[in-house]
């Protein structure tokens, strides 16, 4: 059978990112580039250039940087049958109209889960013994840990950590945390199964329980509508003084101003590494609060990891030329729920 033809559409960062000389090679082994002498990647699909090349096409690999695939866009894509996505979340590229259209897609979320998994661990060890907060304090990093006074129970021994979302990445932190010795995992999310959470190595509990005995608070929601400030100042108030909240998910989960208000009055701390608004503006409360270590969306996949999701991308690819069944497909249930 001849090979499908693929059109790469990312901006120019994301493909040299994405793309080496071996990852090229082995694009155009499984796809027809079809460029003509073009360029491989296209940044758009608006002008006619991009459009000639939009109508031939059997597949799209996408990154950050591709434009939405708005129904407009889609009528000059009359042979597309799949995209596969080489970062996390498919918001910004499907619309309805892919659903309707019946074009398969996939995402290199499972991949991506990996490094942000990993940072939440590292910011959960780091929490347990306040490492940030006490090496921001002039007065506190220089002097021996028998004159630390404010920071809690310094410790990763027996500490309860409790995780808001059974997601991929989720499941990854569950997991992990079997490395900290004798921790309690509670896993609060109204569509995780129980029998999966225990597997994992968590309990699964309703969140105003995991609230109430959380040391540490991981977030790892969607953001949609219905978890947009899941977490606001009736909920802070509920963690235990000392408690320190990690957010490597989404800005939105948390209301700002009361994480702020928590962590100014010294009760609460707080590891970010995500924001709403993202970045956030000067003059925004988070910005000068202390307690707060807030860092530029580092935990997803940067440097050499977004090889890792190229090759996820091209596993799939090379599972949808053969006729196999795909690994990380995304279903419009599934994007309703957390894509």
């Amino acid at each position: 059978m001849p090979k499908p033809k693929a059109l790469v559409v990312m901006n120019p960062e994301s493909f040299r990112a994405h793309f080496d000389d071996a990852r090229t090679a082995r694009l155009a082994a499984l796809a027809d580039l079809g460029a003509d002498g073009g360029p491989v990647c296209l940044h758009e699909l608006d002008s006619p250039a991009a459009r000639h090349r939009l109508r031939g096409a059997d597949v799209l690999l996408t990154s950050w940087g591709a434009p939405a695939l708005t129904a407009e866009r889609l009528r000059d894509a009359p042979a597309l049958r799949a995209v596969f996505h080489g970062a996390g979340s498919v918001r910004p590229l499907v619309t309805s109209e892919v659903w309707r259209r019946g074009i398969r897609m996939t995402s290199a979320a499972d991949a991506n889960a990996i490094p942000v998994a990993e940072y939440t661990l590292a910011a959960i060890i780091f929490a347990g013994k306040k490492v940030p907060f006490i090496a921001a304090d002039p007065e506190a990093a220089y002097r021996g840990w028998s004159h630390l006074g404010g920071y809690g129970n310094l410790s990763n021994y027996r500490r309860t950590v409790g995780v808001v979302g059974f997601s991929r990445i989720g499941r990854r932190v569950v997991g992990l945390l079997d490395q900290l010795d004798a921790t309690v995992c509670l896993v609060a999310d109204p569509h995780a199964d129980p029998a999966e959470v225990a597997a994992a190595g968590g309990v699964l509990v309703d969140l105003p329980e995991l609230l109430a005995r959380s040391e540490t608070l991981t977030l790892h929601a969607p953001a949609l509508p219905s978890t947009h400030h899941m977490i606001g100042a009736a909920e802070l108030a509920l963690l235990p003084d000392h408690a320190t909240v990690v957010n490597t998910a989404r800005g939105s989960l948390i209301d700002s101003a009361a994480l702020a208000a928590e962590c100014r009055s010294g009760r609460l701390f707080a590891i970010l590494d995500v924001t709403e608004p993202e970045p956030l503006p000067p003059g925004d409360p988070l910005r000068s609060t202390p307690n707060v270590l807030i860092t530029p969306h580092l935990a997803g996949s940067l440097g050499t990891e977004i090889l890792r999701l190229t090759d996820h991308t091209l596993d799939e690819l090379a599972r949808w030329i053969a006729g196999e069944p795909l690994r990380a497909e995304i279903t419009p249930q599934a994007f309703a729920l957390n894509a």
